[in-house]
C-alpha cells in the first residue's frame, strides 16, 4: 500500500493562512502494491488541512464516498481508503481464481474543490470503475457542506423552495432538450422514472452556477452520457437557502 502526501502542503497551509475563513486544502494520494495481476487503482482527493470541525466533516465525507465507490460487500465494514482498496483488490483475486481470463480491474478517483464563500463549499469527486463487462462506468458525485454548521447536506438542504426549483428546471430542461411542454417527459426517449422529472441525484455549486448532473444511466442510456445542466445564480438565488456570493 503506498500513501504520498504532497509536499507542496507546506506552501498550502501559508497560503490557507492569508484566506481568512476560507479551508486550507491539500491532496492525497493512495495507490494499491503494483503487480501484473492486480487492479489499478489510482485516487487523488483533497484533504482539509485545518484542525476544525469542518475539516473532521469535510474529510470524513471525501473517505465515506471513496469507501462507497470501491466497495462492493454491505456486510463488510470498512472505515478508511486503505482498506476499501485492500477490499476492492481482494475482491478482484477471488473472481480471478474462479475466472483466469477476467481482465484487471481499475479505479480511478479524483477530487477537488469546486466552489467556495462564507457559508459553503462543494467538491466534486469523478470517478471511473471497471469491474469487468463491456466497459467501465464513469461518474461525478458533488459534495456540499454547510461552513458555519459544519456539516454535510443532502439535496433538499439546499433549497428554500425545493418545489418551485423543480417546476424551474423542468421548463429550462424541455427547452434544452426539445420535449414540448404538455408532452411526457420521456416523450424524446429520456428514461425518468414514473414518468416524472426529478432531479438529478448530485447537485453543486460551482463558480459557473449551480449544477446538476445526471450520470450514465440516470435518466438517458450510457451511450448519452452524463447530462450537465449549469443555471446561474441571478436566475435561482431567490430558491436557494443559501445564496451564492461569488
Amino acid at each position: 500500500m503506498k500513501k504520498t502526501l504532497y509536499p507542496f502542503l507546506f506552501f498550502l497551509t501559508l497560503l490557507g493562512c492569508e484566506n481568512g475563513a476560507k479551508l486550507t486544502f491539500g491532496q492525497k494520494a493512495f495507490s494499491n502494491s503494483p503487480c501484473q495481476t492486480c487492479p489499478k487503482i489510482e485516487i487523488t482527493v483533497p484533504e482539509a488541512l485545518d484542525v476544525s470541525k469542518l475539516s473532521k466533516t469535510v474529510n470524513g465525507a471525501v473517505r465515506e464516498e471513496i469507501i462507497s465507490l470501491l466497495s462492493f460487500e454491505d456486510e463488510v465494514e470498512l472505515n478508511s481508503i486503505e482498506r476499501a482498496i485492500d477490499s476492492f483488490t481482494s475482491d478482484f483475486a477471488k473472481l480471478k481464481e474462479k475466472f483466469q481470463d477476467e481482465v484487471p480491474w481499475e479505479a480511478k478517483i479524483e477530487g477537488e474543490l469546486v466552489y467556495e464563500d462564507e457559508n459553503m463549499l462543494t467538491l466534486s469527486i469523478n470517478s471511473y470503475i471497471f469491474t469487468g463487462g463491456a466497459h467501465g462506468y464513469s461518474s461525478t458525485s458533488f459534495l456540499n457542506f454547510d461552513k458555519i454548521k459544519a456539516e454535510e447536506l443532502e439535496n433538499w438542504e439546499l433549497f428554500e423552495d425545493q418545489e418551485g426549483f423543480i417546476q424551474f428546471v423542468e421548463a429550462k430542461f424541455r427547452v434544452r432538450e426539445k420535449i414540448p411542454q404538455d408532452e411526457n417527459i420521456n416523450a424524446t426517449g429520456f428514461m425518468f422514472d414514473n414518468d416524472a422529472f426529478h432531479l438529478s441525484q448530485n447537485i453543486g455549486y460551482t463558480p459557473e452556477g449551480l449544477q446538476l448532473i445526471y450520470n450514465p444511466y440516470e435518466v438517458a442510456s450510457y451511450a448519452d452520457g452524463p447530462i450537465v445542466m449549469t443555471i446561474p445564480y441571478a436566475e435561482i438565488n431567490t430558491f436557494l437557502k443559501r445564496a451564492a456570493s461569488l
